[in-house]
């Protein structure tokens, strides 16, 4: 489990390659318990443009709240352990036109666009993990 709290916290340029993405993310600041990043990304009717706080509270839960150009977003992060032994990301949002002030995708929508980004972070997550594992115990 604090593997995967580490891994999911540690916001970096490389997140949007893992989502399929093309915003730029930048890290304003990081402490033990607090990320502050703001992505960018160019479209063709402008920029879109949100600013991230990220509250961290290893190694179970962080707590995100977004505002930007098109929308505000507050985001609860919880990982559990069900009886498998594998570790389970629960994520539940508010989200509320901003900015722009254009509407919403639709629930379902937006739902389909998160669940395809975090299995894209799943799968990366994954390998990195088997990867660190697999380094353990080897001679450097």
């Amino acid at each position: 489990m604090e593997y995967v709290f580490d891994w999911c916290t540690d916001y970096g340029a490389k997140d949007a390659a893992l989502e399929g993405d093309k915003y730029e993310r930048r890290v304003i600041s990081r402490t033990p318990r607090q990320v502050v990043y703001e992505d960018l990304q160019e479209e063709k009717d402008g920029w879109f443009w949100s600013r991230h706080v990220v509250r961290l509270d290893p190694p179970r839960h962080w707590h995100s709240d977004s505002i930007g150009s098109h929308r505000a977003y507050s985001l609860e992060y919880r990982l559990t352990s069900p009886a498998d032994g594998e570790t389970e990301l629960v994520l539940t949002a508010q989200r509320r036109p901003y900015g722009r002030g254009e509407p919403n995708p639709r629930k379902a929508e937006w739902e389909r666009s998160v669940l395809k980004s975090w299995k894209r972070f799943a799968k990366a997550l994954e390998s990195d993990y088997n990867r660190s594992r697999a380094s353990v115990g080897k001679p450097r």
